[in-house]
């Protein structure tokens, strides 16, 4: 991996607003991966590829990450990024909706990072528990929202994401497969993982 084109598509995205991974989110996810690494990555919300070339650092020999985007720009600089990143072999990006997308996938993932639309985030946990490997892991970044999501925020324009990720924080926590952590990391991370 280049570290210095990494570092490059790291200053670029924040000089223009375009969410990406925090450091101290990464660094938690970056600890698990070190300890169990893992074959396959699922990504739901690549943006311009900065956590899927991270990720890949960590992979077993072979293993390979697909990542969801549906922005076709954002796709673009994702396949752009992973080139100057010297990851091409290890990360597949698939262009589309993950609603549409994610229901057509059948693979078995040791890991699902779930980082797209927060009003989705009850149908990708569905969507990740069908696919996750016996042992695998779910991580979902900026759970806490702002911290709307623990607060009795109830402004309209942000109803629907707060309420849908408090569904998804209980489903997580009230599944018995699951073991889950909270943490208040970047925006509050969830890692799920297979008992």
């Amino acid at each position: 991996m280049n570290k210095l084109e990494l570092e490059n598509i790291k200053k670029k995205a924040l000089e223009e607003h375009i969410p990406i991974i925090m450091d101290d989110t990464l660094i938690v996810i970056e600890e698990e991966l070190k300890k169990n690494k893992p074959l396959n990555i699922l990504e739901i919300g690549t943006a311009v590829g900065y956590s899927a070339i991270c990720f890949s650092e960590f992979l077993k020999e072979g293993g390979m990450i697909d990542t969801i985007e549906r922005e076709h720009d954002r796709v673009e600089e994702a396949y752009r990024n992973i080139k100057l990143a010297e990851v091409s072999g290890k990360i597949n990006v698939i262009e589309g909706d993950a609603v549409e997308i994610l229901p057509t996938l059948n693979k078995s993932y040791d890991m699902v990072f779930i980082d797209a639309s927060k009003g989705k985030y009850p149908f990708f946990l569905k969507e990740a528990l069908r696919m996750l490997a016996p042992n695998g892991i779910i991580f979902a970044d900026n759970v806490l929202y702002k911290g709307y999501v623990l607060s009795d925020y109830n402004k309209h324009k942000q109803r629907t994401a707060v309420r849908n990720l408090r569904e998804f924080l209980k489903e997580l926590q009230e599944n018995e497969t699951l073991d889950t952590k909270i943490l208040e990391v970047g925006d509050g991370l969830a890692i799920a993982k297979r008992k």
